[in-house]
């Protein structure tokens, strides 16, 4: 008898086909770090540079996330659970498609991140930390959302009114109140272009 109750799997393309069909390996970069911090300003100037050289990629976060997918979540701790599991599931796909997909998510929590690696696959899965300050965060408060929490206006209000636990061991460490944007984005392509090559490119 056969158990298996998804027999599309045993059909449909495998990862290394998709991986070979775009020329590249698939792996998701997490950034996490405080709101502010650099993440998606990073993301994105990685995205081009990485486009630049031919390889294809994927930015989420919170804004295509939390207005589309997401849209139905809170920021309880529940919730922001659930956005991250949303979030890791949804990686999942891209990865497995051959994209580099570059997350930039708070993630406040040990517990939620290596839940999301747990997902996606460790082998898959880079942890960068942006780990700028929070008073340089506060000082850069692009949207008001500092002043907002210390006011009272927003709660569970990571940095303020709720923790952040910063990563136990990430793959890199930023520090954009230290760093240029240029200098951040050239640490990440030493540490991906390597990973994200097929054994025949990297003769």
């Amino acid at each position: 008898m056969d158990n298996n109750i998804y027999p599309i799997f045993d059909r449909m393309q495998t990862r290394a086909d998709k991986e070979q069909l775009l020329g590249q390996r698939g792996i998701m970069i997490w950034f996490t770090g405080l709101s502010g911090s650099g993440k998606s300003t990073i993301a994105i100037a990685l995205e081009r540079e990485l486009s630049q050289r031919g390889l294809l990629c994927r930015i989420l976060d919170g804004d295509n996330i939390r207005s589309g997918i997401n849209n139905n979540l809170g920021f309880s701790a529940d919730d922001r659970r659930e956005n991250i599991r949303r979030i890791a599931e949804v990686g999942k796909l891209f990865v497995d498609t051959g994209i580099i997909t570059l997350a930039a998510f708070i993630s406040p929590d040990n517990e939620m991140r290596g839940m999301a690696s747990d997902i996606i696959g460790a082998d898959s899965f880079l942890e960068v930390y942006v780990s700028t300050p929070l008073e340089e965060c506060e000082r850069r408060d692009v949207k008001g959302l500092y002043a907002k929490a210390r006011r009272g206006e927003i709660k569970n209000f990571t940095g303020i009114s709720a923790p952040f636990e910063a990563p136990m061991s990430p793959a890199l460490d930023l520090d954009t109140s230290k760093l240029s944007l240029q200098e951040s984005v050239e640490r990440l392509l030493e540490m991906i272009l390597p990973k994200v090559s097929l054994p025949t490119q990297q003769q």
